[in-house]
């Protein structure tokens, strides 16, 4: 189909597209029931047309985003020419267009009189799907059939009428069937919001040519995305980085990426890459496409659109049965951790290509936390927490501390939030010194979170990385410190554990995680002596490691810079 696009309404459907995208997940935010939804903000929001291809997406999840047009079309294939308004069709199987168990999809086929206009999309990480532990996020699962249940595309709700079978089925295989039924409600309302709004879109300008308007922002974002990649000097470009292992061995999972840029498009391509594990770290194709789609289009021009016209430049291939493309009975419900590393070993390559716009490597990814078990009274709890810590030292800035991953918009959930909603306290949350990688920008500070089981006992899984090899600086600048994880019994004796845990914990006893810092940016001699003696006086970092790291002499108590002793400290290293 095809329209006579004007500027100015272009540019009108364009943002209005943004702006509904953006209430729908607002829309969760108000009505979700789960902290893991409503504050570590979980979730993604979309619009795809009627074909399946994603128009518009909220500032959201990215990682989530790149999944849906396979998912999409799994969708597509099961009930094209089989959809009516009010109808929402869930999935979440990782083999037929899901992720893993927890992130739920639903897809509301949007409508305007009885012609199909487009669909809402909105995934949800739920707290629990059932399987084998609280949470449904274990990282030792050995297959699929463990992490729970398992849900091809059905609807779960048809002409706005609730599938009770399916509603019944669901909270019969989860352990918080209130906060589950009730983001799968907050989804459905969401999804509902989004028909709203993009009806009056329609209404406005007619369904012909608001459908003639969508091809047009795929080939405007697919244009813009290929003119910018044009300017990139062709070759390709190699990097490799390593998840620290799998939980079972001490073996080491590299994940291996060549980006070749040719002419308008780029081809990435993981051969190299670790086979499938055991374990639960494998990343379904579509996950991986996600990440690859995030890191290319990080390196790109702001102001280009996102949506599936930038995926279009972007050709992925990861061989089968690898980390990266695992088969069945693989089981992926801890695969965000080598998505992360994906996001990571992209990024090492693109610094070869712009080195002006990739940071160093950040913390790694968020460190997840989950602790389930029963209170006093038998009801069930289930806590799980997903810390967002540093990014690495940029181009141009010191990389920043507590906050979101770059490859996710997520929130860390106030301490006030588990301790009045479950049985733990939270003993430290904190920035923790010297964690951060030095360079002309240093990376931001690593965190650490301590819980306190006050329960009987509590089922520990705890999935961290970058203990081993930890998160990389760029142009000369450092490694930042590697994660800690250590158990502290009720007396005081502490016992060091790695990076992957599933273990009971028992009242009285504290899981400390320090998180990584991000690497640094530069060569860190030739950081202005003023901004480490900041740093300092600010605690970031201590005196020695101004000296050691930056031949910066700085008075620990005063923060007071020694500008003659730094001079004669830096011409002494140099030489």
């Amino acid at each position: 189909m095809t329209v006579n696009v004007d500027p100015v309404t272009f540019a009108v459907i364009k943002h209005g597209l943004d702006a509904i995208v953006d209430e729908m997940a607002y829309t969760v935010l108000r009505t979700a029931r789960s902290e893991i939804v409503k504050d570590v903000m979980d979730y993604s929001a979309a619009i795809c047309d009627s074909e399946g291809r994603m128009i518009a997406q909220a500032k959201t999840i990215a990682l989530h985003l790149g999944a849906v047009p396979e998912a999409m079309q799994v969708v597509l294939e099961r009930y094209k020419g089989n959809l009516r308004e009010g109808d929402a069709v869930v999935l979440n199987d990782p083999y037929q267009g899901g992720m893993h168990l927890p992130d739920i999809f639903m897809f509301m086929p949007l409508f305007s009189g009885d012609e199909l206009l487009a669909f809402a999309v909105v995934i949800c990480h739920h707290t629990d799907v059932g399987g084998r532990v609280p949470g449904s996020n274990a990282s030792d699962s050995t297959e699929i059939f463990q992490e729970g249940l398992r849900i091809a595309p059905l609807k779960l709700f048809e002409g706005g009428v609730p599938n009770r079978t399916l509603m019944r089925l669901i909270e019969l295989n989860v352990r918080l069937p209130d906060r589950v039924i009730g983001d799968l409600k907050a989804q459905y309302a969401a999804c509902r919001a989004g028909s709203l709004e993009l009806v009056k879109l329609a209404n406005r300008y007619g369904v012909g040519d608001l459908q003639g308007y969508f091809l047009a922002l795929l080939d405007y974002a697919e244009r813009m995305t290929r003119e910018e990649i044009a300017t990139w000097k062709d070759g390709t470009y190699t990097f490799e980085d390593h998840i620290d292992d799998d939980g079972f061995s001490d073996e080491p999972l590299p994940i291996r990426v060549a980006i070749t840029v040719a002419g308008d498009g780029v081809l990435v391509d993981y051969s190299g890459s670790a086979p499938q594990v055991s374990a639960a770290l494998n990343s379904t194709k579509s996950y991986t496409n996600s990440c690859t789609y995030l890191s290319v289009r990080c390196a790109l021009k702001g102001d280009i659109p996102n949506n599936a016209g930038v995926f279009r430049a972007i050709t992925v291939r990861a061989p089968e049965a690898s980390i990266l493309n695992p088969v069945l009975p693989a089981a992926c419900a801890a695969r965000a951790l080598t998505g992360y590393r994906v996001v990571d070993t992209m990024f090492g390559a693109l610094a070869q290509i712009v080195p002006d716009r990739i940071p160093a490597a950040g913390e790694g990814g968020n460190t997840v936390v989950c602790l389930g078990g029963y209170r006093d009274d038998k009801s069930p709890f289930i806590i799980v927490d997903m810390i967002c810590g540093a990014w690495g030292g940029r181009p141009n800035k010191d990389g920043i501390e507590g906050v979101t991953n770059p490859s996710q918009n997520l929130s860390n959930t106030p301490v006030e939030t588990l301790e009045s909603q479950h049985p733990v306290r939270v003993e430290e949350y904190a920035l923790v010194p010297n964690t951060c990688g030095a360079g002309r920008w240093r990376g931001g500070l690593g965190l650490s979170r301590s819980y306190r089981v006050l329960s009987k006992e509590a089922g520990l899984q705890l999935r961290a990385d970058r203990m081993r090899f930890r998160p990389y600086g760029l142009q000369g600048g450092t490694e930042a410190l590697g994660a800690i994880n250590t158990l502290v019994q009720p007396n005081g004796e502490v016992e060091s554990l790695p990076s992957k845990v599933n273990r009971t914990m028992y009242e009285g006893e504290l899981i400390h995680h320090v998180q990584p810092g991000g690497g640094g940016f530069g060569d860190p001699m030739t950081r202005e002596p003023s901004r480490v003696a900041a740093d300092v006086w600010n605690e970031k970092i201590s005196a020695v490691y101004a000296r050691e790291e930056h031949g910066v002499v700085v008075d620990q108590v005063t923060g007071e810079l020694d500008v003659a002793g730094t001079a004669d400290l830096r011409d002494s290293l140099r030489k």
